[in-house]
């Protein structure tokens, strides 16, 4: 029998938080949210284990019987492999994650059936359906945060390309000349433009002795310049803060670019941490666009910010599980 229900539990994985809602996926509308520390450090056995208990949680906060719920999204941030629900490797956790099989063991626990998606897809699903992407069946998003995460909707439907890897847009090469990334490559638009690439700029600009407020903001104690940091001095009016910007922008507009050409997506969704420097980021991010973009009619392109903040990834997991689910899926 078809599972027609619309309520679906979303959960986000992170390094330092494990969040979850029940989500309505006919309105996008969350309830019974709650968030836990992950507690990464004590292993992926221990943290299946508080996971399952917040699932369970949230479940019973939102006052839904167990019957009312269609099933369990998963956003990993990491690779996993889709048809046997395992986490294959997620690079910053402990232990790494490797092949471990997490549906099957939520499953176990909350008899619900469970389905995995990547934490930058998530993202994407959830913003196409609910957030900065609706109303379009092509768009692309980048998550801009420790790394630089990305998605794709094609036609309507998540891109998963070969091996369910596609989309990295992160890992774009923007400067074969560049700086070695965390991937192994070199010239990755995550190399250049991610929180810890602004933040380094930064850290770089003012033990260059160049005239700026940073250092003082943070008493000269260089580990705490932040892209928050870096953004409040840009918004005080502070020229070496707003061109850091200026360059993250440009950056990462090079990349949209690419995209523009090899995919022509009428949005482009820009979230994550970093994005919450609005414009100071995204204008640059346009012009950039508008001085390369030659071969794309990039007026018709809209370069938006995410709006469903950090729900985005559990909203879009929740929506994932229903698609696989009720067989609206790859």
């Amino acid at each position: 029998m078809m599972n027609n229900q619309n309520k679906f539990v979303g959960v986000d994985l992170g390094g330092t938080h494990l969040r979850a809602a029940i989500v309505d996926s006919v309105t996008g509308v969350i309830s019974g949210f709650k968030q836990i520390p992950t507690q990464a450090y004590e292993g992926h056995d221990a943290v299946i284990v508080r996971m399952t208990g917040l699932i369970q949680e949230v479940i019973a906060s939102d006052g839904t019987s167990k019957g009312q719920v269609g099933g369990v999204g998963i956003g990993v941030p990491g690779v996993v492999d889709l048809d046997r629900g395992w986490v294959k490797f997620v690079p910053n956790l402990p232990d790494n994650w490797r092949d471990v099989p997490l549906c099957q063991a939520i499953e176990e626990r909350v008899d619900l059936p469970t389905h995995l998606l990547n934490d930058a897809r998530s993202m994407t699903f959830g913003e196409w359906k609910f957030g900065g992407g609706r109303g379009v069946q092509t768009m692309a998003c980048f998550t801009l945060g420790t790394g630089i995460g990305g998605g794709l909707i094609i036609n309507g439907k998540l891109h998963m390309g070969t091996g369910d890897v596609a989309a990295e847009l992160g890992h774009q090469t923007i400067d074969f000349n560049g700086p070695r990334c965390g991937c192994g490559n070199h010239g990755c638009v995550e190399a250049f433009a991610s929180g810890p690439a602004i933040a380094a700029m930064g850290v770089k600009a003012v033990m260059q002795g160049l005239t700026t407020n940073i250092g003082e903001m943070v008493n000269h104690d260089l580990n705490r310049i932040t892209p928050k940091v870096i953004y409040q001095a840009a918004m005080d009016g502070d020229k070496i803060a707003q061109e850091i910007f200026e360059l993250a922008g440009y950056y990462i507009g090079i990349a949209v670019g690419n995209v523009l050409v090899s995919v022509g997506p009428r949005k482009v969704v820009i979230g994550g941490g970093v994005s919450q420097a609005g414009d100071l980021l995204l204008d640059p991010i346009r012009r950039t666009i508008s001085q390369r973009g030659s071969m794309v009619l990039v007026e018709q392109v809209q370069i938006v910010q995410a709006e469903l903040g950090t729900n985005a990834g559990l909203v879009g997991a929740a929506l994932w599980a229903k698609e696989q689910i009720q067989g609206e899926g790859r």
